[in-house]
């Protein structure tokens, strides 16, 4: 980027608007060299809930990984036995199936059993609420798991936009389907599709949040994020937006106003919660950041160790006593899913354990006192 377009970009932020997020735009400072340098301070400020509706579908809501036994089937025991990690480490909630290895790679019959088996262990747990991933490749796939859903009563529901989904007024059909179904929980969209499918609008998700009185919960991921989320926030239909994409931008949009997560990393669920409770309190900014950068770090290592998030994390559930094994199903060529399960066990060289748990040691100061039994 040229001298000019930085100094055109800095120019914008004298426009800048303060906003009850605490993210505050100051006065512009001249330097010696002529340009312009913000003097504005980032300040970490207690998190604001935007409206009362749906108390607990608030904060941390790690996805479950998927458990597999060494021949490749869902362990639905391990599957309980997490949800039960989940609690002990105090999550606020947890949200199943909806990462890419339990919504494309199991059949139909493995995600409503697993969502039985969730509901049925949620009923014993203290913390923890139970969102189910409702959604398919068009309307009628997803309506047999918002069918199911239904039944079973969890806290939430969550939604991806269909795989065939390719205009927004096909996502505005397939949604009001699904608002058709579920009427009393709280519907959050969450913003990306996979197989070329189209991403809501955020004109449509704010019409859909006036439209239906339990919608207006977002999983914001979709580019450009920090616009759309400005967007959203900018609307008093909105109920609540989530952060998501790993947690790299969350302390980030915390102070824009999100008001949780939605990440595939449930084997830090006792610190995603430690770092909820200091953003909702805004009492120890100097803990935050040390906690936060501590898991960025953990965070990092999918980018020199394999299997990205059923990589390193899943060495960390088994160190920690959740998972039996390392056993993923994996996607065919260019990303299709395989007619028959393709099974990997992940395999680690000694250096990249020593690596994963040299990390995880920085973490220890802030991890749930004791060992989780389940």
């Amino acid at each position: 980027m040229n001298q000019d377009k930085r100094i055109t970009r800095r120019r914008v932020l004298k426009t800048a608007v303060v906003g009850a997020s605490g993210v505050a735009a100051a006065a512009l400072r001249q330097t010696p060299s002529g340009a312009t340098t913000p003097t504005t301070t980032a300040v970490q400020v207690p998190v604001k809930l935007r409206c009362p509706d749906a108390p607990r579908f608030r904060g941390p809501f790690p996805i479950l990984s998927t458990p597999f036994t060494t021949s490749g089937e869902v362990d639905f025991e391990v599957l309980a036995h997490e949800a039960r990690f989940a609690d002990w480490c105090e999550s606020p909630g947890m949200i199943w199936p909806q990462s890419n290895d339990s919504v494309d790679l199991l059949t139909t019959e493995e995600k409503l059993e697993g969502m039985e088996v969730l509901a049925k262990t949620a009923r014993d747990l203290h913390t923890t609420a139970l969102c189910l991933g409702v959604q398919g490749k068009d309307t009628d796939d997803m309506l047999v798991y918002a069918k199911h859903a239904k039944k079973l009563a969890p806290t939430a529901i969550i939604s991806r936009p269909p795989d065939t989904g390719k205009t927004q007024d096909d996502l505005r059909q397939y949604w009001r389907a699904l608002a058709s179904v579920i009427t009393e929980q709280p519907v959050m969209i969450q913003t990306t599709a996979r197989h070329g499918g189209a991403s809501p609008s955020t004109e449509l998700l704010i019409e859909l949040a006036k439209e239906f009185p339990n919608f207006g919960y977002v999983k914001e991921e979709s580019n450009p994020v920090i616009p759309r989320i400005r967007a959203l926030l900018a609307s008093p239909s909105i109920r609540s937006v989530f952060s998501a994409r790993g947690a790299f931008g969350w302390l980030y949009e915390s102070r824009l106003g999100t008001e949780g997560l939605v990440t595939e990393r449930i084997a830090y669920a006792d610190i995603l919660a430690k770092i909820w409770e200091l953003m909702k309190s805004g009492s120890d900014p100097a803990m935050l950041k040390d906690m936060y950068s501590k898991l960025m770090l953990m965070f990092n290592l999918h980018s020199t160790h394999p299997g990205d998030l059923r990589g390193y994390s899943l060495y960390v559930l088994t160190m920690r006593g959740v998972f039996r094994t390392m056993i993923s199903r994996e996607y065919g060529p260019g990303g299709s899913t395989p007619a028959e399960p393709i099974v990997r066990d992940l395999a680690l060289s000694e250096e990249e354990i020593a690596e994963i748990e040299w990390r995880f040691e920085s973490l220890k100061p802030y991890l749930k006192p004791g060992k989780f039994d389940g």
